[in-house]
């Protein structure tokens, strides 16, 4: 029987799944913020356009 916990197959497996899902999560996170910045620049982009559209109209 192991000493440590670290020599444990299961808990380095345990730790590496960790490890892999805390990534994917950073990663996702980092994707919606650049889902959310894409998203307020098209619509500031939109209303700027609605704007000049509007006091340019005859």
């Amino acid at each position: 029987m192991p000493d440590r916990p670290e020599e444990d197959p299961a808990a380095a497996l345990e730790r590496q799944l960790e490890e892999r899902r805390l990534k994917q999560e950073t990663r996702n996170e980092r994707q919606v913020w650049y889902f959310l910045a894409y998203f307020l620049f098209g619509i500031h982009v939109l209303a700027f356009v609605m704007i000049y559209a509007v006091r340019h109209a005859k």
